[in-house]
């Protein structure tokens, strides 16, 4: 029987070290989430991303398998060649809400 990767990513949440480190990397999975979100609602192939953006298609692959750290420069230039924009937004940690 083999396990899918939601069954083994919750079986490992159960360790506090990491469920820790996996939280902590939680903003750059966002990231990546939007980035590929973004492109597929596009319509765009990584390679006409690379077109649109100047910014060569492994760039764009690195990005979006999590090898690579953009800069908001680059994520600007990406969005803009998706014809979107990106929004930042500082949270409480917990999610608590703020009055």
């Amino acid at each position: 029987m083999s396990v899918t990767f939601e069954e083994f990513r919750k079986e490992m949440m159960q360790n506090p070290d990491f469920k820790r480190e996996y939280e902590a990397l939680e903003p750059e999975f966002e990231i990546i989430r939007a980035m590929v979100a973004g492109r597929m609602e596009a319509g765009m192939t990584q390679k006409q991303l690379a077109e649109a953006t100047g910014i060569a298609q492994g760039d764009i692959s690195k990005l979006e398998n999590g090898s690579a750290n953009p800069s908001l420069r680059t994520l600007k230039r990406i969005a803009a060649g998706m014809g979107m924009q990106i929004h930042i937004e500082f949270r409480p940690i917990g999610g608590e809400k703020r009055i």
